[in-house]
């Protein structure tokens, strides 16, 4: 019996450690970050009284050991003693009652052994661990159990998961389960971008424009497109396979169509006249897209394999900006025909041009950049609307109802399920893609931070190919700077001089040191978009401190820093005349846009393009309009013929911006503004003059002190105060006299 428990006793042992083991690694596997800390401090305190248990448990072994043999060695003497005295002499009563009263006495020793209680107890006090830590595995190992640390299972790389936790194979053929480590995953994406595929767009740098892309969801873009001239307005195929885009990298604008699987380019069009904004049809065999001949903008049909050209519309205003309908047999459209910027529908089951629907018919917004929702039933649009550029949706079917607004943006596009809208936003440190939810409730979700100005986004339901995204994109393909800006800062007071303008018609032909190298660029750029130096003449350049403004103009003007100059602002007469300007409301300013006639031995579509925007007349202020009068004049009835540059355009990639108009516009012509253009820099207008004056020199634009306010004194009781009078700095006050200080130095620049 006593061998026996010995036996059970050591296999018990064995078995305690070879559960806690497999306890331990099980936890290990299965519990979550906070779980583990807390299941390691269980398992660390279990370890300890393991190890005392184990240590009592070997003492206890030990003494039963000898107990064991003790109690052998005497049973065997007993029963040889009691054998020897049936052979030789017989069993008297009394010696029997002995032997018996013996072995009942050595029984009941055996059986009162205080080491059976001491075994029981700590049998039972085992039990009770295991039961606690069958417990702490349970609640370490339940689903359904809160913790703020647990991720979502949305959060995880199932494949990464599953191979952090592979059995790895040992020399000896034994699989052992390794303990799982955190894997680094891709953030999960928001549900408004489930739809996954990609997004092509149109980033402007060194003053061109060029086609980017990135996959939904990630966040590194890639140049797809590149030329040294302008690409833009990208279209995905249906499939997602192919790009139209229209390019003015042969000369003029031409639409091309760019396999990205193949990486192969295919020119469609091939006419002098101006061919932009592509668009697929449902099945992928036809493009739609604009084209300005006959002095017209116009929509036009063609086959992808360029078998087949249809003229879609013809209205003597311009027709522009198409999409086409998922169901195939409609085109939507920007156009001026009823006097307003407005989106229109033309079937084509009956294309005519009087048989087109006016969808938005909003007289005080112009709508533009129209895009189907996939089901068919819904127009998207951007439009400016009081001063702040918003996106709108509207039923095609109900056109007298009200349009709803999705929320800030410009040039939307919809997810390939409907369920969102991706949508440019500019912000004061670039452009933002962002998406909108449209059919259910959601937050609005940045996808890529893009380029200021970026613009165009087209979203297609297929990812891009490994081969384009493993190329990395291609490289800008114009030049890396537009400029340099060569300063000669110098060690005196005012540390910067003027620089002359070479062959520069004006009063003053001279600009600050720290800008005149740019100006030099943007005339360059200037004569070689409109195919003339336009930027050779000028109404004013630098104004020296003396110059008094005119009423309406500004005391503190740009033009004393030598950090503006200003187009002859009688452009907007003649027949044509040289420059168009479109007014734009922006927030609470108004600002205006100038386009640039080009040469008229280039109106044949090599240079400029088409006007979109119908102008502001000016002129017609003084032409008997009372309204045009007290407003300041208004739109023209009708849009100019003709290709342009946009001047606004231009100025800006080289860091000049473009001045607001003053509040009181409407009634004095010198506060319109329209042709001044200035760079500040980051700088404020009295930092830039002290860039080219000293304090002294500046006089009455100085800065004046301000005078402290009297203080009473602390008094005590029974004593009367008195006001502390304050120190007055001495005014600084402007020498009156015939002339004020001359400009400063101008430094002639070396030619050649």
């Amino acid at each position: 019996m006593l061998v026996r428990a010995y036996r059970l006793t050591d296999r018990m042992g064995v078995v305690i450690l070879k559960s806690s083991a497999a306890l331990t690694d099980g936890l290990l596997g299965s519990a979550s970050a906070v779980r583990r800390f807390i299941v390691g401090v269980l398992l660390l305190i279990w370890s300890v009284v393991r190890w005392l248990l184990l240590l009592v448990w070997s003492v206890i072994r030990a003494l039963l050991a000898v107990i064991g043999a003790v109690a052998l060695f005497a049973l065997n003497m007993g029963r040889r003693m009691t054998g020897q005295a049936v052979r030789y002499a017989g069993d008297s009563t009394e010696t029997v009652m002995a032997r018996r009263a013996a072995r009942a006495e050595l029984e009941a020793s055996l059986t009162e052994d205080p080491l059976k209680a001491q075994n029981r107890v700590l049998s039972g006090v085992i039990v009770v661990l295991l039961a606690v830590l069958i417990g702490v595995v349970l609640w370490a190992t339940n689903p359904t159990a809160e913790s703020p640390l647990v991720l979502a299972p949305n959060q995880f790389n199932s494949d990464a998961a599953d191979a952090a936790v592979t059995p790895q194979a040992t020399n000896a053929g034994v699989a052992v389960a390794l303990i799982p480590t955190s894997v680094p995953t891709a953030t999960a994406v928001p549900a408004i971008l489930e739809a996954r595929g990609s997004l092509a767009y149109v980033v402007r740098e060194n003053a061109q424009d060029d086609i980017w892309a990135v996959d939904v969801g990630e966040q590194t873009p890639l140049r797809l497109i590149s030329s040294e001239a302008d690409d833009r307005d990208p279209a995905w195929s249906p499939d997602g396979r192919r790009l139209a885009y229209a390019s003015h990298q042969d000369g003029n604008w031409e639409i091309y169509i760019y396999d990205v699987q193949t990486d192969n380019t295919t020119r469609m069009t091939y006419d002098l006249s101006f061919q932009g904004a592509p668009q697929w049809s449902p099945d992928g065999q036809w493009l739609v897209y604009e084209s300005y001949q006959g002095d017209n903008l116009d929509v036009y049909l063609m086959r992808v394999d360029g078998s087949q050209v249809e003229r879609l519309t013809s209205h003597p205003e311009p027709d522009f900006e198409p999409a086409w309908s998922p169901d195939g047999r409609q085109i939507a459209f920007v156009s001026w025909r009823d006097g307003n910027q407005d989106i229109y529908v033309i079937s084509l089951d009956d294309p005519r041009d009087e048989a087109a629907i006016n969808v938005t018919n909003s007289p005080t917004r112009y709508e533009d950049y129209p895009a189907w929702s996939p089901d068919g039933r819904m127009l998207a649009y951007s439009a400016l609307d009081e001063g702040i550029e918003k996106v709108f949706v509207k039923t095609v079917s109900e056109a007298n109802a009200p349009a709803r607004v999705i929320g800030r943006g410009r040039t939307p596009t919809w997810s390939p399920d409907g369920a969102s809208l991706i949508v440019a936003v500019d912000s004061f440190d670039g452009t933002q893609l962002i998406a909108v939810p449209f059919a259910e409730q959601g937050v609005a979700t940045l996808v890529v931070p893009v380029a200021q100005g970026a613009t165009n986004p087209n979203w297609a339901p297929a990812p891009l190919p490994a081969a384009v995204t493993n190329g990395g994109g291609v490289p800008l393909a114009g030049p890396g700077r537009l400029y340099i800006e060569q300063e000669q800062r110098a060690d005196e007071d005012p540390p910067y001089k003027l620089q002359s303008l070479i062959n520069i018609d004006t009063q003053i032909a001279a600009l600050s040191d720290r800008v005149n190298d740019s100006f030099n660029a943007l005339r360059e750029e200037v004569n070689d978009a409109a195919g003339y130096d336009f930027l050779g003449e000028l109404e004013d350049a630098f104004w020296p401190i003396d110059r008094l403004p005119q009423p309406g103009e500004e005391r503190r003007n740009w033009h004393m820093t030598g950090r503006a100059f200003a187009i002859n602002r009688n452009n907007i007469a003649g027949f044509p005349p040289p420059i168009e300007i479109v007014r734009e409301d922006l927030d609470i300013q108004t600002y205006w846009r100038v386009f640039v006639r080009v040469a008229e031995d280039a109106q044949d579509g090599q240079l400029g393009e088409p006007l979109r925007r119908i102008p502001w007349d000016f002129i017609s202020r003084n032409q008997g309009d009372v309204e045009a009068y007290n407003q300041g004049g208004r739109v023209r009835s009708t849009m100019p013929t003709g290709y342009y540059v946009d001047l606004t355009r231009l100025a800006a990639d080289f860091g000049w911006q473009r001045l607001p108009a003053g509040n009181d516009w409407r009634a004095n012509f010198n506060s319109t503004n329209y042709w001044i253009f200035y760079k500040s820099g980051g700088l404020a207008w009295y930092d830039a003059m002290r860039e080219l004056y000293s304090e002294g020199e500046l006089g009455g634009f100085a800065p004046q002190p301000t005078a402290i306010p009297a203080q009473p004194l602390p008094t005590e009781e029974g004593q009367s105060s008195q006001p502390i009078q304050p120190t007055v700095a001495p005014t600084i006050e402007p020498t009156i006299e015939p002339l004020l200080p001359p400009p400063p130095t101008v430094q002639a620049e070396e030619s050649g």
